[in-house]
């Protein structure tokens, strides 16, 4: 009987810390990530950029996936996961500490190099991070681990725009006033600091992940050679499919977390900066009602399929909804304390509830039986996250071509449509045949 309490406290034992380790990372790459949505806005209104230059500040993030996804793989493959984890660490501390010298000089280009260079060292992380999550356990509660990181990046995202607008924007900006060149200087010199700080608590995740006395990931099918390895892993029509899926979902999800400050300075609202907090704590509420229902009372397919009808529904919501009508906030936010929002504002924050559990059912659903393809399908999965720049950038011309600030959101259905598809058929489809 005691020989049997051990070996379930070692199996005990070789979940949680591994979690941990994991949950720390999440934690950075939600800090980091959802940054981009109190900063873009900030951008936009301190160098004067129209709603579609902004956009760029979003799209150079995702963007670097599309380069880094594959060598990311090809990376961890030879280091490890857990130096993976390290390296992607020591990436991001070091482009943190390129938004010095772009705020000295107040150059959108220099911002533009550190976020692409930020992107760089997240998609490193999270090439490394995500099947360490996914494979530390039985595949079928996957999701739940899934959705357990989810709510540590997910709370970052509340944290971050929050911190962000006490610390940095201190009361400095109201809406969409045009701001004199001291007061340009001002907010400049404000993110010195908080970068500083950002690049040290970084790295010392990064020291975290090296010497962190954990197990690595390890596949006992994995071969020794990549020959033939990357058309392998792309004959799975279900890993495919998986991966336009994570493309289409991190474009909505950046629309609804990173695009809702810039909507409301588009409207005049003092707040804009702390926005993405609304964003992510629908998500949390999401995430949490995942953990509680997943696998006893809902399967992770079923998730997924829900999510894909509740975003079709929540896009229109937006999109024909009135600028001049508060029943939303009227009824959630007024009563307690809160502050009387538009409906369209609040509905892109009501999208994180519908986001909340596609990236937790695609990842174990895509990465299903491959084995030791895993290490490929998730750099795979991971570019991806690319599609995180296609967003902003399809809000920003939708606004451009005559759709409008509000209408443009309509471009995020056959998004949802795709979801909602990969659900019901894709990711039971194991042959192109």
């Amino acid at each position: 009987m005691e020989a049997i309490v051990e070996i379930e406290d070692k199996e005990k034992q070789s979940i949680w810390l591994p979690m941990i380790l994991a949950g720390s990372m999440f934690f950075i790459l939600g800090c980091i990530t959802w940054l981009n949505g109190a900063i873009t806005p900030f951008l936009q209104q301190m160098l004067e950029l129209t709603p579609l230059q902004a956009s760029f500040i979003i799209s150079s993030f995702y963007i670097a996936v599309t380069v880094a996804g594959i060598p990311s793989a090809m990376l961890i493959k030879r280091v490890g996961y857990k130096n993976g984890m390290a390296i992607g660490c020591v990436i991001m501390a070091a482009s943190a500490l390129m938004y010095i010298p772009a705020a000295k000089m107040q150059m959108i280009e220099i911002f533009l190099f550190a976020q692409l260079m930020i992107g760089v060292g997240q998609t490193v992380l999270q090439t490394a991070v995500n099947p360490y999550v996914v494979k530390m356990g039985s595949e079928k509660s996957a999701a739940v681990r899934v959705c357990i990181m989810g709510l540590l990046n997910k709370s970052a995202g509340v944290i971050v725009p929050i911190v962000f607008a006490a610390v940095v924007v201190s009361g400095l900006v109201e809406g969409a006033a045009k701001l004199t060149q001291e007061q340009k200087d001002i907010m400049a010199n404000s993110l010195i600091t908080p970068y500083m700080a950002i690049a040290g608590l970084i790295f010392l995740f990064a020291l975290f992940a090296k010497f962190a006395p954990l197990p690595d990931l390890v596949f006992s099918e994995e071969s020794k050679t990549s020959k033939g390895e990357l058309k392998e892993t792309l004959a799975h029509p279900h890993l495919v499919l998986g991966v336009i899926g994570i493309a289409l979902y991190v474009a909505v999800e950046v629309i609804a977390a990173d695009t809702i400050g810039s909507y409301a300075l588009q409207l005049g609202i003092a707040d804009y900066s702390v926005m993405t907090s609304y964003t992510m704590t629908c998500m949390l509420v999401g995430y949490a009602i995942g953990i509680a229902l997943i696998p006893k009372f809902m399967s992770q397919q079923n998730a997924l399929m829900m999510s894909g009808i509740a975003g079709i529904v929540t896009v229109l919501a937006v999109v024909f909804g009135s600028n001049d009508s508060f029943a939303i906030a009227n009824l959630l936010l007024v009563p307690f304390g809160g502050p009387e929002l538009p409906d369209p504002l609040l509905c892109i924050a009501l999208l994180g509830f519908a986001n909340a559990m596609v990236w937790p059912a695609i990842w174990p659903l895509a990465l299903e039986g491959l084995g030791r393809l895993t290490g490929t399908a998730s750099g795979l999965l991971i570019m991806g996250i690319a599609g995180g720049a296609l967003g902003p950038l399809l809000i920003g011309l939708g606004n451009v071509a005559g759709l409008g600030a509000q209408g443009a959101y309509s471009l995020m259905i056959p998004s949802y449509l795709f979801i909602l598809f990969y659900a019901v058929k894709g990711h039971k489809m194991r042959s192109w045949k």
